[in-house]
């Protein structure tokens, strides 16, 4: 058997974003991820879902497994002939022992490649408004690792040389040592008013920061209860911090918020939620595709058929839009042949998927769901019209009810069927178990059913109960009446039945949590 190859990648701070394009690419090909607890949620994600994962975190008092186990773990998978991603928090070769594991690869005669990644040292300071050098006040830094006993940094670290050495100081993995640290430090020339700064968690939606001197940190440190891992920055650059803090000042900083869209449109609300700040962790619940049942392909194939008999063509979601046409080019139907029919959409996503194909929709309702569509038209839509719904196939009955009781015709077709998609993510049960969701949004009542039956499937017993305290946020009435109907406590229904009005109310939500 060929032997396979190991990418030593750097993951970077936390930050899925912050991982270079290579490490990205090596992570999405290989067939084995050995990862440790510094890697961010968002980005194991990334994993193929066909890869093996492996985790051999490392906490101050317990290790998942022994380093010299870690690089062999390596050269095995390589031997089994596997592609293996050895993903490491921040970069390999800054603290993290990469030299070792590509020893061994090197004697085993593995192929490797070390994938640098954006160090913590520099990454988090910057994420808690402080660069580690400033033209008036650093002009070069140091970094140096806090993790070992006080007799272990001393043959480790000159104090007399280090102290001075450089403008700005990073400690890693040093909070437990934070008093030795400063009582070395004073001891060797720093005064005891140096400003001094622990970020922890530091690009994660757990940031935290923690500013005081080398005279108090220490105190500050017990008294806060502040727990690792964190970068701990020594110097004047710290007083930076109250200017250029950024990410803190965003309206959804520190929320981690589940996003249960379909893949294909988790990802425009995911990228509003990184605007502002938030985290999203994307876990779609939901999958559309064409319906594969023939008679219901028969009834959509005979309804476009009769393109020039309809008066109307009413779309109420972007799916629906994307579906209709997908059938029109499937069936060969020119749209040219819907001349005499008016379209008209719920919500200003809907027209624009119907704009970006060359139709103008209707004036638009002022409520976003079919209620309102059907308001807005009501002095239009005459009796023995034809109206066709392109929908589906759990599109509610109350719209094709009311225009039917209007005396119009409703011929309803369901161009996409929507699919249950479960996906085992135990990352996510350990964040739900933790308290580390703090916030879900639903945009359809099928992600509410959808969300509750995909965690029976992972093994919780009563759903309900464990997204009891997190707040839950839908883009509309509807959604929302069918949460609290599967026992569901909504904190939050959009004003406006859109995607930026449900990033709206999320804003409002964490403003009001912050008070």
């Amino acid at each position: 058997m060929p032997k396979g190859k190991v990418y030593l990648v750097g993951a970077g701070p936390g930050d899925p974003k912050l991982i270079t394009v290579r490490g990205l690419e090596a992570l999405k090909r290989s067939d084995a991820v050995v990862f440790d607890r510094l890697a961010g949620p968002q980005l194991l994600g990334q994993i193929p879902d066909s890869a093996e994962r492996i985790y051999v975190g490392k906490r101050p008092d317990r290790h998942t497994m022994k380093q010299e186990d870690i690089n062999q773990l390596l050269v095995d998978l390589a031997l089994q002939g596997k592609t293996v991603c050895r993903l490491k928090g921040g970069d390999p070769t800054v603290f993290g022992r990469v030299g070792e594991e590509a020893e061994l690869l090197k004697k085993n005669g593995i192929s490797y490649e070390i994938i640098p990644g954006i160090t913590s040292a520099i990454a988090v300071p910057a994420y808690a408004g402080i660069p580690v050098t400033h033209r008036d006040l650093a002009s070069s830094f140091s970094v140096i690792t806090g993790h070992e006993s006080p007799d272990k940094l001393d043959r480790s670290i000159q104090w007399d040389k280090v102290t001075n050495a450089t403008g700005t100081l990073v400690f890693l993995m040093g909070v437990a040592k934070i008093g030795y640290i400063s009582e070395q430090l004073i001891k060797h020339g720093r005064p005891p008013s140096t400003p001094v700064a622990l970020v922890r968690w530091g690009t994660r939606a757990e940031q935290e920061t923690l500013t005081g001197t080398l005279e108090d940190i220490e105190e500050k440190v017990k008294a806060a209860d502040f727990q690792p891992p964190a970068v701990i920055v020594v110097g004047n650059v710290v007083r930076q911090r109250e200017e250029l803090r950024w990410i803190e000042d965003k309206p959804l900083f520190g929320r981690r918020i589940l996003v249960t869209r379909a893949r294909s449109q988790a990802s425009e609300l995911s990228s509003r939620i990184d605007e502002l700040g938030g985290e999203p962790y994307e876990f779609p619940v939901i999958e559309t595709r064409m319906p594969e049942r023939p008679d219901v392909i028969a009834a959509i194939r005979a309804a476009l058929a009769d393109a020039e008999t309809y008066d109307w063509v009413l779309l109420t979601s972007v799916n629906g839009v994307e579906y209709f046409f997908r059938w029109l080019e499937l069936c060969g139907i020119d749209i040219r042949r819907w001349h005499r029919a008016e379209f008209a959409a719920v919500g200003p996503a809907t027209a624009a998927a119907l704009k970006a194909r060359g139709v103008i929709a209707s004036p638009l309702p002022e409520k976003f769901r079919a209620e309102g569509l059907l308001d807005s038209l009501a002095d239009r839509l005459k009796p023995g019209q034809r109206v066709l719904l392109p929908r589906g196939d759990l599109a509610r009955e109350w719209l094709p009810e009311e225009l039917r009781k209007l005396g119009l015709e409703a011929v309803e077709i369901d161009v996409y069927e929507n699919a249950l998609a479960a996906p085992k993510d135990r990352i996510l049960l350990e964040m739900l178990e933790a308290g580390d969701i703090h916030a879900i949004t639903f945009t359809s009542s099928s992600t509410v059913t959808n969300l509750l039956e995909a965690l029976r499937r992972m093994g919780v017993d009563r759903p309900e109960e464990t997204l009891r305290g997190i707040d839950i946020a839908c883009i509309g009435p509807v959604t929302a009446k069918t949460a609290e109907e599967k026992g569901l406590r909504v904190a939050a229904t959009a004003k406006t039945s859109t995607l930026e009005g449900l990033v709206q109310t999320l804003i409002e939500l964490n403003a009001h949590r912050k008070k």
